[in-house]
């Protein structure tokens, strides 16, 4: 029979994988206190929360949930990375922080409901942010209408340039 303060730790999981769209697993292990309160801040700017709770509360939770396993991640001291809105920010925070300290090492995780590998969360990391793919995509909207004003524009500026040399022509006679 299960204790009251599992209990309540299981129900926090729940709340929290329900509350957040996805979830990357790292391992800590040789990280200092420093280092990984480091850590936490750069991933809660790039709008993530790291917890780290017992490994098989968190897979009791997750099946209580029915969601896919990831016991094959949930191995040794086990860091979860609860992701808001867009993974790619804090996939990017992990691992670049990987980069400058080795200990850290990106295990695998759940992003929209679908278990993905350490190479799928790198991977994920290299795209660019939502915002950045929101730029890009207004900009190319703009494109077309930007030319069609330079088009509708050009007779009325070639007109001008016309009457400024005739006036400049007229006044050097």
């Amino acid at each position: 029979m299960p204790n009251a303060q599992n209990t309540a730790v299981v129900a926090k999981i729940k709340e929290k994988l329900t509350a957040h769209s996805g979830l990357i697993l790292a391992d800590y292990r040789g990280l200092s206190v420093k280092d990984m309160q480091e850590l936490r801040g750069k991933v809660r700017e790039a709008g993530g929360e790291i917890k780290i709770f017992k490994n098989t509360l968190t897979e009791i939770a997750i099946r209580e949930l029915a969601m896919p396993a990831l016991d094959d991640y949930l191995v040794g001291p086990t860091a979860i990375v609860f992701i808001s809105e867009d993974p790619v920010a804090p996939a990017k925070a992990l691992t670049e922080f990987g980069k400058a300290h080795k200990a850290l090492e990106i295990k695998g995780g759940l992003i929209d409901n679908a278990v993905v590998d350490q190479a799928a969360v790198k991977a994920i990391a290299a795209l660019p942010s939502r915002e950045e793919l929101v730029a890009k995509f207004m900009g190319q909207l703009l494109n077309p209408v930007r030319g069609f004003m330079t088009m509708a524009n050009a007779p009325a500026s070639a007109f001008a340039r016309a009457l400024q040399a005739v006036a400049d022509q007229k006044e050097a006679a």
